[in-house]
């Protein structure tokens, strides 16, 4: 299903799709929402970047190592590291990488 937002409510993360309903939530445990794909979202949490689809399932994690999230769109999220810019698929698995 689509994410149309994914909003941090106290304790609670939440996905919600385009007609604005709840499609489930999640303890935000300190994890800080840093980007939201399509169907998946991106939270840092620690040492580590996690990915969450819809449901809130944890799809992976990696970890953050100087990596900064910038933002995620359609299936992808990228992070800067240094002076290059880095694409990952939702699995955390390393796309492409470019210099800035």
């Amino acid at each position: 299903m689509a994410i149309s937002d994914v909003q941090v409510k106290g304790s609670f993360i939440s996905t919600y799709d385009s007609s604005g309903k709840e499609i489930a939530y999640m303890s935000e445990s300190d994890h800080e929402v840093v980007g939201i794909g399509s169907d998946f979202f991106v939270t840092v949490k620690g040492s580590f970047i996690y990915t969450f689809d819809d449901q809130c399932k944890e799809i992976a994690y990696m970890s953050k190592s100087d990596h900064e999230v910038r933002g995620a769109a359609g299936s992808n999220f990228t992070t800067k590291k240094g002076s290059f810019i880095y694409t990952f698929d939702k699995s955390c698995k390393e796309i492409s990488y470019r210099s800035v």
